[in-house]
């Protein structure tokens, strides 16, 4: 019996993939409309998350909040069963992974942290990549599970690696956000279409997954995500000023700054107006 706790805009949609991969699924979250949804697509409604520790071998947690999620392993650890195998499949720092570890380990569980690349669309699509941490047994065990949401699963070393590996990839999305925006403002401010642009490039050396998915972005968690990176390069005495500064500048930017660039007449950056050059004033 697998056990999913949170069916929000990731989890609903997971839980769904797990059910259709032939697993025995329980589902919990605080909102019954969400359980509900998740009962429509055939996991079982747990009424309290006991009820889910009791019965689960593997619970997958796809939580949004330390708090949430601290919550949560501190009743599996006390309801639940030894041997049980939690799956963080949310986004948390090292410090913060370490600490679940205490906690799991009183009621004897296993845990490996499990985040997810390719966000809200991967979830539906069930083409997320799961990026794990913890010991290969843990990985292992869960990989049939996680595969039926994923792509594939990529074990990148101990627990506390696989948030890691995604906090590598969200400094890359978001330094591509800045520097799309950055590459586009130059076309748009000579006069060329900044979706033509877009399009173009994404045939040169200059493509990137974020370029592709630019209309998908939701500008959701850029300031958690950086913190993160921050927090990384501190603790490792790492020199960054790249990351500095994508820490700063993409606090400015949001999903309607983007669609401003890609398809109104002009946009805004940093506060100052984006729009092509009359001829006159050196454009095309």
């Amino acid at each position: 019996m697998i056990g999913i706790i949170g069916v929000g805009d990731m989890g609903l949609p997971m839980s769904g993939h797990i059910v259709a991969a032939g697993f025995d699924v329980t589902a919990f979250d605080v909102d019954t409309d969400r359980l509900a949804e998740a009962e429509s697509a055939g996991a079982r409604p747990a009424s309290t998350l006991s009820d889910l520790a009791r019965d689960v071998d593997i619970a997958v947690a796809c939580l949004r909040t330390d708090d949430q999620m601290e919550s949560v392993a501190e009743e599996l650890a006390t309801v639940g069963r030894a041997g049980q195998l939690l799956v963080v499949a949310g986004t948390h720092s090292l410090d913060f992974m370490a600490r679940l570890a205490g906690i799991v380990k009183r009621g004897n569980m296993r845990l490996i942290d499990a985040p997810v690349v390719f966000g809200a669309q991967g979830a539906r699509d069930g083409n997320l990549l799961s990026l794990c941490g913890g010991d290969t047994e843990d990985v292992e065990r869960a990989r049939p599970v996680m595969m039926s949401y994923s792509r594939g699963v990529e074990h990148v070393g101990p627990l506390g690696a696989g948030q890691v590996a995604k906090t590598c990839n969200n400094l890359l999305h978001w330094i591509h956000c800045v520097a799309n925006f950055e590459a586009l403002a130059i076309a748009k401010r000579y006069g060329i279409d900044a979706q033509r642009m877009r399009e173009v490039l994404m045939k040169c050396p200059g493509d990137n997954g974020t370029l592709r998915r630019w209309d998908n972005t939701r500008f959701t968690w850029q300031e958690k995500d950086m913190d993160f990176v921050i927090e990384l390069a501190q603790k490792g005495d790492l020199v960054l000023p790249l990351s500095g500064h994508v820490d700063q500048l993409i606090k400015t930017l949001t999903a309607a700054d983007v669609a401003a660039l890609l398809y109104g007449p002009e946009c805004t950056y940093l506060g100052r107006r984006v729009a092509p050059l009359a001829q006159s004033d050196g454009g095309l």
